[in-house]
């Protein structure tokens, strides 16, 4: 199938635009056409990308069914998927039809939301499969819209703060990494993602302003690239807006924001950071695993003292992503290979604790912990699949948040047993967050009067958690298909690394020589 990539990725925008265009109306029918039509185009976009991954071979450590031509004003579009990005691309389009099946109560322009969910759904497989910078760059910026939109009009009581406070930390973080795009530019002459990649950025020292630029422009360019990219994630300390953006947004934003928007950042670090700039990465990774292994206990200490559980779901996210740049900086295939297994993991098992909590919020009107305990009691099917997705947040062998955070501590102890035994701490305290939202919330004895006619899930509930359910114990027990798809992209992408730090390193000993 020709285009099958342009076809994916502009599916859901065309279904926004039939929805924009043709739906009239704000009665109940309306608002049923037009959920309705969100979830056959979502749908529809997850079975048309099975014939992307059918059609892919692992083996082939390039970019795969490019699409190339001209658009807008001689710029160009290309498109394309290589073993690092074709699985984002899936978990996209796996996630989006449940997203679309639990926002199934709204009732508050209906219609508005599902083009918001459409239309970033685009934007989000646009960022994964670009591969020009001004491409690549319009879908990462224009992503921050829709979502700012669905903080904003459906999100809660502090729902303006927090939609502008993401919206400007994201925003300036990519400011910085607009300039030095344009930078990059200038030096080589092209905006190909391909071309970039073989491209060589000088990498020799220089002073600005009496300060010594190790590194010289690679340094400077995995700053502004690392400024964007850290706060998407988010690294502490730019970590701040994520609680308030989960906490406001609806049950279906926060899943989404969760689930793929952070990984985003990851994605970032691994198409642009360390191959293209990869003296300046070497020369800040220090910087980037202290910053990653302080994340992890900080923000899990943090998730101890929470009364929300959004809040607390959303600090744990902060220190499994601390995983995830520890792995991709780690430098190594164990360390890469896990982190990217941990960004897939986490999308289905956080994207599943925050649709636990959109069960009972829906039922309850509230999110405190304090307010809940002994809902085994009433609901013994809802108690069961969160305490399935708590364990797998923990990191339990056999689920597969296991698999992930095993391989990334593997490929940091290579690097540094200190860093490695800080970062192990934090199982630990995930599994005393975890274990105690979950303890508060679901067991003990019913002694509440509210909770006292509080109903199990519906079958349309049980039906969006059985396949995260499947994913996650799936890949938690068989991990194969995953690894055996990044694993020779990910072995290229650390040979090339290593290759490059080894010719600058030569370099550097011949320019000291003479």
């Amino acid at each position: 199938m020709d285009n099958l990539l342009s076809i994916v990725t502009f599916l859901p925008a065309l279904a926004a635009v039939i929805l924009l265009v043709f739906l009239r109306g704000d009665d109940e029918a309306a608002n049923r056409n037009a959920k309705w039509l969100a979830l056959i185009a979502t749908s529809a976009t997850f079975l048309i990308s099975l014939f992307i991954l059918a059609q892919f071979d692992s083996q082939n450590t390039g970019f795969q069914m490019v699409e190339q031509g001209e658009w807008l004003l001689g710029l160009q579009y290309k498109m394309g998927v290589d073993g690092i990005s074709v699985l984002f691309v899936m978990l996209t389009t796996f996630m989006m039809p449940l997203v679309i099946a639990a926002s199934w109560d709204v009732s508050h322009r209906v219609k508005e939301y599902m083009i918001a969910f459409l239309i970033l759904e685009t934007l989000m497989l646009g960022v994964f499969m670009a591969l020009d910078l001004v491409l690549f760059y319009l879908f990462f910026e224009a992503g921050l819209i829709p979502m700012f939109l669905i903080i904003g009009i459906w999100g809660g009581k502090n729902r303006i703060y927090a939609s502008f406070k993401f919206f400007l930390y994201t925003f300036l973080g990519s400011v910085l990494m607009l300039v030095a795009m344009v930078a990059m530019f200038s030096d080589a002459g092209t905006t190909d993602i391909e071309q970039l990649l073989v491209h060589q950025f000088g990498s020799e020292s220089f002073s600005i302003l009496g300060v010594q630029i190790v590194g010289g422009l690679q340094t400077l360019l995995f700053l502004a690239f690392f400024a964007s990219f850290a706060v998407k994630m988010p690294m502490w300390p730019v970590h701040t807006w994520l609680p308030d953006a989960h906490v406001q947004a609806p049950t279906a934003g926060s899943v989404v924001l969760a689930a793929i928007l952070l990984k985003m950042g990851g994605y970032g670090f691994l198409r642009f950071s360390l191959p293209m700039f990869p003296v300046g990465a070497d020369v800040l990774t220090p910087l980037v695993l202290w910053m990653s292994a302080i994340a992890i206990v900080y923000t899990s200490l943090v998730a101890l003292v929470q009364e929300d559980m959004k809040k607390l779901i959303a600090y744990s996210s902060v220190a499994h992503m601390g995983y995830v740049t520890m792995g991709i900086f780690a430098g190594n295939q164990q360390g890469i290979d896990g982190a990217i297994f941990q960004m897939i993991s986490h999308g289905f098992i956080s994207g599943a604790l925050f649709l636990c909590v959109g069960v009972i919020y829906d039922r309850m009107h509230t999110r405190d912990i304090d307010a809940y305990g002994g809902l085994v009691n009433r609901m013994p099917a809802y108690a069961l699949i969160f305490m399935l997705f708590t364990m797998a947040n923990v990191g339990l062998p056999g689920t597969s948040g296991f698999i992930g955070e095993f391989l990334t501590l593997m490929g940091i102890f290579q690097v540094n047993t200190w860093i490695a035994a800080v970062a192990t701490s934090g199982v630990i305290l995930s599994a005393a967050y975890a274990l105690w939202l979950y303890r508060r919330v679901v067991m003990g004895d019913l002694i509440k009067e509210s909770l006292k006619t509080i109903t199990d899930m519906t079958r349309r509930e049980r039906a969006i958690f059985a396949p995260l359910v499947i994913a996650t114990i799936l890949f938690g027990v068989y991990p194969a298909p995953i690894l055996d798809t990044i694993g020779p992209s990910v072995e290229a992408l650390v040979s090339n690394y290593q290759t490059a730090l080894a010719a600058a390193e030569t370099a550097t000993q011949v320019a000291v020589n003479h």
